[in-house]
């Protein structure tokens, strides 16, 4: 992550790995000219209902405790989660110059749909070329600033929205996040094989809700089955970055709005790994 990129085309420094002369077929837009942004972190899930969401904010939170300059960029249209896991109440807004996002009480910036629409409980009724269109545009005018880190929170799957993602932005790596069910880990195949015939890198996987710790006789309990992500690992030839449990408290912060008041973040130390690599 340390050669400079040649390319004005693209918004990173560093040298990325969706600059139009790679395998990405040349699709890459340029973000905002006021943008400089380092690396650009998609975090996929090959269904829903995995955690996808919960992950990118306590990866966010953690790279943004270590001193990195940090963003979100919310890709789940049809299911925007990120603006109330940090309980962001104020809309985001347009200048002459582009789009201002939100920021967190810990100075994350976010853009979501969610922050554009006067009643975020209602539907987004788009079909997929218009959502494909309104990521691009979280990317190309609205106004980050300097950043270290941009996380992008996609829908899952491998649809429209995730092909907008992979094409048109200079993405430095994915995280596959899973869970423990056999359904869920033959399904994140399909975006392991998406990512590779797309030439982007995958940093590794996370497998979410892995087993629940009982408060009484703090035992674990694998509720969805006994893991299989060391046989996926192998399969895919991909590192496993964390096995984290089932965590009522998260979920408590996430619906409160307070994700970056979680103490002991279970992905402090995949984040360190990330940012070492």
């Amino acid at each position: 992550m340390s050669e400079e990129c040649k390319s004005t085309e693209c918004g990173s420094q560093e040298k990325c790995q969706g600059c139009p002369s790679n395998a990405q077929g040349g699709f890459l837009k340029p973000t905002h000219k006021l943008n400089k942004i380092r690396h650009v972190i998609g975090v996929v899930s090959g269904k829903g209902g995995v955690g996808k969401s919960s992950v990118t904010a306590m990866l966010a939170t953690a790279a943004k405790q270590q001193g990195f300059k940090v963003g979100i960029l919310d890709a789940d249209i049809t299911g925007p989660s990120i603006p109330k896991a940090f309980g962001i109440q104020d809309q985001a807004y347009g200048t002459e110059d582009g789009i201002i996002p939100a920021n967190s009480n810990g100075d994350i910036k976010i853009m979501s749909i969610n922050l554009l629409l006067e009643d975020p409980e209602q539907p987004v009724l788009w079909r997929g070329p218009i959502l494909g269109n309104m990521v691009t545009q979280f990317w190309t005018d609205v106004i980050w600033g300097e950043l270290d880190y941009l996380f992008v929170d996609m829908p899952p799957g491998t649809g429209d929205v995730p092909l907008t993602v992979f094409q048109s932005l200079p993405l430095t790596g994915i995280v596959v996040v899973t869970a423990a069910q056999d359904l869920v880990s033959m399904i994140v195949g399909k975006a392991i094989h998406m990512a590779n015939q797309m030439n982007i890198p995958i940093l590794g996987i996370i497998e979410n809700m892995s087993y629940f710790i009982c408060p009484n006789c703090n035992e674990r309990h694998y509720i969805f089955g006994q893991s299989h992500l060391d046989e996926v690992s192998k399969k895919y030839h991909v590192n496993v970055l964390a096995n984290l449990p089932l965590n009522p408290e998260i979920a408590r912060l996430c619906d409160c709005g307070e994700i970056e008041n979680l103490a002991d973040n279970p992905l402090t130390d995949v984040m360190k790994k990330i940012a070492e690599s």
